[in-house]
């Protein structure tokens, strides 16, 4: 359990990782773009302060708040963010793929829903093997409707495995409101498998973090899974390609209605300024040299392009390059 000041830290820590990430994005360091988890600290905050070092968690293509939470050096993160060869994954992961097995991060995935079944590979795994380890899976409101949740949801329930499902639910899949693509309720689904599930608020990091807490506890006593759905809401974009194109799904009204419980503020408010202040100086002191570690670090070498392809270490047919 993290105390309000360390919860504070980890919530300014993402805040102020994406606004830097996005500056770069703007700069051209950062090719391609990324998905801001502006507005949705919280979640990864509480989550991650209820795990223990050798627990594990599964991201999305909106990863990088959970990758800090559960530990990543934010250096490593940039590079990795600007395709350097210093990144997590020597700069071939990218925004959407950032791994870091070491710290218990099994990875990012672009493909909606599908880090679910592997969260549930990594749970049976690890039981098999006679480790406690608790895995959270963390996944949006749009992964609700893809058929590889639900069946992890039955295997998870079968099996009493020790998963934590987390779905991030910021009322809409890219544009489309899950109001009006999800029939039935997001938690009702968990409970068509028997998993408990609860509807959490999630702007606030010691509300995740009490719910999370109590979720991993029990699946860490061998009671099986457990679903929370943290009710929150995206501050910025989809996807920084809508600073440039500016569609138009929500209105300035309902921005603005959502901004009005900012998790960094709600967090910020239950910590002394003395050392809010001091948190605050020892970030952008940590991220100041982020960026320039990322900003100097080489890019891969073109000629190590097919390297990691295969776990045996065999490389592609001669020639292809």
């Amino acid at each position: 359990m993290a105390d309000s000041a360390e919860l504070y830290r980890t919530v300014r820590l993402i805040r102020r990782f994406e606004e830097r990430a996005i500056g770069m994005v703007r700069s051209g360091v950062i090719a391609g773009g990324i998905h801001p988890y502006i507005g949705e600290e919280a979640v990864a905050a509480g989550v991650c302060a209820a795990l223990r070092p050798d627990d594990v968690i599964t991201s999305t293509h909106r990863g990088h708040g959970h990758v800090l939470a559960k530990g990543a050096d934010p250096a490593r993160m940039l590079a990795e963010l600007a395709g350097r060869a210093t990144g997590l994954n020597s700069g071939r992961g990218g925004s959407m793929h950032a791994a870091d097995v070491g710290t218990g991060i099994y990875g990012a995935n672009a493909i909606v829903g599908a880090a679910t079944a592997i969260a549930a590979g990594a749970a049976w795994s690890g039981r098999r093997t006679g480790l406690d380890r608790v895995v959270v899976t963390f996944f949006g409101d749009g992964a609700v409707n893809q058929g590889v949740l639900l069946e992890t949801l039955n295997l998870a329930s079968l099996r009493r495995l020790p998963v934590i499902f987390v779905c991030e639910n910021n009322g809409f899949a890219t544009s489309m409101r899950t109001a009006d693509t999800t029939a039935g309720t997001i938690t009702g689904r968990a409970g068509a498998f028997g998993i408990p599930a609860q509807t959490v608020d999630g702007m606030d990091p010691e509300a995740v973090q009490k719910a999370a807490s109590g979720a991993v506890a029990r699946a860490r006593a061998g009671d099986g899974p457990a679903f929370l759905e943290c009710l929150t809401y995206r501050f910025d974009a989809h996807h920084t390609w809508e600073h440039s194109v500016r569609p138009r799904y929500r209105t300035d009204q309902e921005v603005a209605a959502g901004k009005s419980r900012d998790p960094l503020a709600i967090q910020a408010a239950r910590v002394p300024e003395p050392v809010r202040s001091r948190i605050d100086e020892q970030i952008e002191e940590l991220l100041d040299r982020a960026q320039q570690f990322a900003e100097e670090s080489p890019e891969p070498e073109v000629s190590g392009a097919l390297d990691y392809l295969y776990s045996s270490g065999l490389r592609g047919r001669e020639g292809i390059a």
